[in-house]
């Protein structure tokens, strides 16, 4: 398979967050489509454990949806920010608490039919109280769970943000390597 060839691209509208642009490609077969684009930058994700065995997720309101979210702390990474030091500053911000150890868990595409953001996963433990202060368009409650129990909303739909459910199942990989595990 080929890549699609770009044929024209035009910015559509330029965001805070987002960029959004049409490109028009060629297909394998000389067939011209369409493409809609969302640009957005790499973001982290990060899973908190605390000593006690629980996850820390913040429950929040999610506008494009209608409804509130229960998710692993998460953030755009700003220009020039290492996403080490941007998943620290995420998780002071999103929950109150500093991770005396963070661990890259992996990484994904969240969307690739037609964004290019990618998100970079880790796990903070060794957690003490340490906050930093929130964005101002958000409004978060911190929500603790036992990983069992986080990993069952997960099956009962409970939990259905995808970054989550990624974060929390890169949790079950034996050796928290880079390496997937395969399920048979």
């Amino acid at each position: 398979m080929s890549p699609e060839v770009t044929l024209s691209s035009e910015r559509l509208y330029e965001g805070r967050i987002v960029n959004l642009r049409l490109d028009t490609v060629r297909l394998d077969d000389g067939t011209v489509t369409k493409r809609e684009i969302v640009e957005h930058g790499e973001a982290v994700a990060i899973v908190p454990i605390d000593g006690e065995g629980h996850v820390l997720l913040v429950r929040q309101y999610r506008k494009p949806i209608e409804q509130e979210l229960l998710e692993i702390p998460a953030g755009g990474v700003d220009p020039g920010e290492d996403t080490t030091a941007c998943a620290e500053r995420e998780l002071q911000e999103e929950t109150g608490y500093r991770a005396g150890k963070l661990q890259r868990l992996g990484g994904f595409f969240s969307s690739p039919g037609f964004t290019s953001e990618y998100l970079h996963v880790y796990l903070a433990t060794d957690l003490t109280p340490s906050r930093l202060t929130a964005d101002d368009d958000e409004a978060i409650e911190l929500v603790r769970l036992p990983v069992p129990q986080a990993l069952g909303m997960i099956a009962s739909g409970e939990i259905c943000d995808a970054k989550t459910i990624i974060g929390l199942l890169l949790l079950l990989k034996p050796d928290r390597s880079s390496r997937p595990v395969r399920f048979v």
